[in-house]
């Protein structure tokens, strides 16, 4: 039983730790997610980025009567909350603003744009060299 508890704690160590801070293992998965209207351009940037597997959330659209800072929120959140997330991708407006400072506080670069398929350009840019810290090498291609 012992070894057991040992080997599950190792294993979720070794999850913690592939893409976030700690590093990534060649043929990891890293999340970039993507407010709706920056999906569709974003996914075509999906795919293999040096040993990295990049992977795109599409995030529900907000609606079309002014900006729900809740849903907002919870979607900045849930890519702060992922170990695997390196970008969070917004379309220019007023959800940008409330978004940025979520995401930026987690350490996940955040980047405002109008184009998904130069966003996921720089990003693979980043990850193409196969960094030890994915997130620190999105960070530093966006700032």
């Amino acid at each position: 039983m012992a070894k057991a508890a040992g080997t599950a704690l190792l294993a979720l160590a070794l999850f913690v730790t592939g893409c976030g801070q700690g590093g990534a293992s060649a043929g990891a998965t890293v999340t970039v997610y993507a407010a709706a209207p920056l999906c569709g351009e974003a996914r075509q940037g999906s795919g293999a980025a040096g040993d990295l597997e990049v992977r795109v959330v599409c995030l529900p659209p907000l609606g079309n009567r002014g900006v729900d800072l809740a849903a907002v929120g919870g979607a900045a959140r849930r890519a702060t909350q992922d170990s695997t997330s390196v970008a969070f991708l917004e379309a220019p407006g007023s959800a940008a603003k409330f978004s940025r400072s979520i995401v930026e506080a987690a350490g996940v670069a955040w980047i405002e744009t109008s184009s998904g398929t130069a966003a996921m350009r720089r990003i693979r840019r980043a990850l193409d060299e196969t960094p030890s810290s994915p997130r620190e090498a999105v960070l530093d291609e966006v700032d």
